[in-house]
């Protein structure tokens, strides 16, 4: 090797160290991913409407029921179609209204639409003109996600709903197009579990059964779909998880089923004391078997 050609190798030896060292520096200043903020501190509701363990219910979405109405204790029904003539309706028969919201989703049909930035919207959760928020806005100041929520439940309130039903609050279990994490999930769900008590209403935790241990203690109650198709209902089935522990609480669970006949299903159920009903999976009131 000639002496000229040696002084080129550790030329090109100290640069590649030189360049090694800037970019190790980089990332050690470099900004990461901020972890999200502890959970708040639950919220209690004493003056809020607190079902009991065995309480009978209706859920009806896909369109807003009128009377004469199914002899039940509970209607859950659409937030933004019903009115607050349709909630005095039910409480004039006797019945609670539980407010039904998509919390994790946007939904291209909904009145406050045009309020979301585009930079929230991700990726499609398999329903046509819906998709998944990045739930992580609600940690900023200020946060426009937060706004629009708040919003949404001041509806609730306004219109005279006693309880709230946050749906699509597990999008970090599922492809959304963000990187969200269980902690974010948990100061999400949080979040608007406090505020719905801020407004007087009790609320349900909508599936996202890993979270039930730390979630339990924000929620009234909790609503499942399928979990007896997919073997998911307890504890003993999931190893820390389960709607059992929310019967343990002293808080009711209302379960739903679409493909099982009540035979597979409702006296499992019924043990666990879970409120389980057979429904459509369109949610139109067309099916309707209650297993007590």
């Amino acid at each position: 090797m000639s002496r000229v050609r040696a002084s080129r190798v550790r030329t090109s030896r100290n640069l590649a160290v030189a360049v090694a060292a800037a970019v190790l520096a980089t990332l050690a200043t470099a900004p990461t991913a901020s972890a999200a903020p502890a959970a708040p501190a639950p919220v209690s509701c004493s003056g809020c409407w607190h079902p009991a363990l065995q309480t009978s219910w209706n859920w009806v979405i896909s369109k807003v029921p009128t009377a004469p109405y199914r002899k039940v204790a509970m209607y859950d029904i659409d937030g933004f179609n019903a009115s607050a003539a349709d909630v005095k309706a039910l409480h004039n028969a006797g019945i609670k209204a539980v407010c039904y919201l998509s919390a994790g989703t946007y939904e291209d049909w909904r009145s406050d639409a045009s309020q979301f930035p585009s930079a929230l919207l991700g990726k499609s959760n398999g329903w046509p003109g819906e998709k998944w928020l990045d739930i992580r806005d609600i940690q900023k100041s200020g946060s426009v996600l937060h706004s629009i929520m708040d919003a949404r439940l001041d509806m609730c309130h306004q219109k005279g709903f006693d309880m709230v039903e946050l749906d699509n609050v597990d999008g970090y279990t599922n492809s959304t197009g963000f990187s969200l994490k269980a902690a974010d999930q948990t100061y999400f769900n949080a979040t608007l579990a406090n505020d719905s008590h801020a407004r007087g209403m009790s609320v349900l935790q909508k599936n996202d059964n890993e979270q039930i241990p730390t979630l339990l203690k924000y929620f009234d109650g909790a609503l499942n779909e399928q979990c007896n198709e997919y073997q998911e209902c307890t504890t003993a089935q999931n190893g820390d998880y389960g709607y059992d522990q929310y019967v343990a609480a002293g808080k009711p669970v209302f379960q739903a089923e679409y493909n099982l006949a009540t035979s597979k299903f409702c006296s499992k159920d019924n043990a666990a004391d879970f409120n389980g009903v057979k429904f459509s999976i369109d949610l139109d009131d067309s099916t309707f078997q209650p297993c007590r």
